[in-house]
């Protein structure tokens, strides 16, 4: 099976096997130069970098709203996301939002160093006053702090 590669793969140094992407964000990523090395050895490899669809783009930003972790995940994790989902491939990261969306998208996940995360989903409530929200912020009522809460 293909497999995507988050920024988290590129720390480690765990077999990775099956035809390996990424995105250019991710590339964009890699400061170290221990991470770097390894995408230039995997590079040589075989690893490809592509770019998601927009649309799928699109569709994993509404899937992140519905589950709660949008405010939570970059663009670089969207764009892993969607380009897993593109490819029919699996996702490896150990980003736990990342594989909660990816899971909730039917997106095969492969834990790297963390055990796999269970499919939640996230609510946001309010501090003060406990009232509900669609996302995280100040309370308009009471004025405390808007905090993500598991549904």
């Amino acid at each position: 099976m293909s497999i995507v590669l988050d920024a988290s793969a590129f720390f480690t140094d765990i077999p990775l096997n099956g035809p390996l992407y990424t995105t250019p964000d991710v590339a964009a990523e890699l400061k170290d130069l221990a991470s770097k090395c390894r995408f230039d050895t995997l590079c040589a490899a075989g690893l490809q970098v592509r770019e998601p669809a927009p649309d799928t783009v699109a569709r994993v930003r509404a899937e992140a709203v519905q589950t709660g972790d949008a405010s939570v995940l970059s663009e670089t994790d969207i764009g892993v996301i969607a380009l897993a989902h593109d490819l029919g491939a699996a996702v490896c990261t150990d980003d736990f939002a990342i594989q909660n969306v990816a899971m909730r998208m039917k997106v095969p996940v492969q834990p790297i160093l963390q055990r796999r995360a269970k499919p939640r989903r996230w609510r946001y409530r309010c501090s003060g006053c406990g009232r509900y929200f669609k996302n995280e912020g100040t309370c308009e009522f009471c004025g405390a702090q808007i905090k993500r809460k598991l549904k």
